[in-house]
């Protein structure tokens, strides 16, 4: 399919265009609909996500448990300690910013829900109109 030069891209210019032709109202007319589904999937995601990352700073401690106390003069242990705190820094981070993220894309699905009812109310009274006639 090609419109408006764009190959499998329809451009919708008018919001009359997408009730379909003459107006539209019957089967095949065109809707714009919003789903909360995928927002609430990814918000299920980042909190897994974070709940994934909760054990692995003990993990991390119990691997390293000893470690430089039996390392000796090897300098190398010495920059793992270094190394070890990066990590730790990157992972509580991490999980921060999923569980902040978890409840801000649960806020978005609300909010086009929201949305999607007030533009539904405020165009009842021209479908009304329309009906009437």
């Amino acid at each position: 399919m090609v419109e408006n030069g764009v190959s499998g891209v329809a451009v919708v210019q008018r919001l009359s265009d997408l009730a379909g032709p003459a107006g539209g109202g019957g089967a095949g007319r065109a809707e714009l609909k919003h789903s909360d589904g995928p927002w609430l999937r990814a918000a299920r995601g980042a909190e897994a996500l974070c709940a994934h990352l909760g054990p692995v700073p003990s993990q991390l401690a119990a691997a390293h448990e000893g470690l430089v106390a039996g390392a000796g003069a090897l300098s190398a242990l010495a920059e793992l300690g270094a190394v070890r705190t990066s990590w730790e820094r990157r992972i509580a981070a991490a999980r921060g910013e999923c569980a902040g993220l978890g409840g801000a894309l649960r806020a978005v699905a609300r909010a086009q829900g929201e949305t999607n009812e007030t533009v539904r109310a405020s165009f009842a009274p021209v479908a009304d109109k329309a009906g009437a006639r």
